[in-house]
């Protein structure tokens, strides 16, 4: 997985800012939310899935 350059310019000044716990906090929150992203799509396709069995 490639992080996109302008995501670590920005956290780059993020911890320069704010510092390095907040700046970890804010990314693991970040890739927490791709991941619900993926369970929530899979959860409502489910149904759908469940009716062609």
């Amino acid at each position: 997985m490639a992080v996109e350059v302008p995501v670590v310019n920005d956290m780059m000044i993020l911890i320069s800012e704010v510092g390095f716990p907040i700046a970890v906090t804010v990314y693991l929150l970040y890739r927490i939310e791709v991941k619900l992203d993926a369970v929530i799509e899979s959860i409502q396709t489910l149904p759908e899935r469940m009716r062609s069995i």
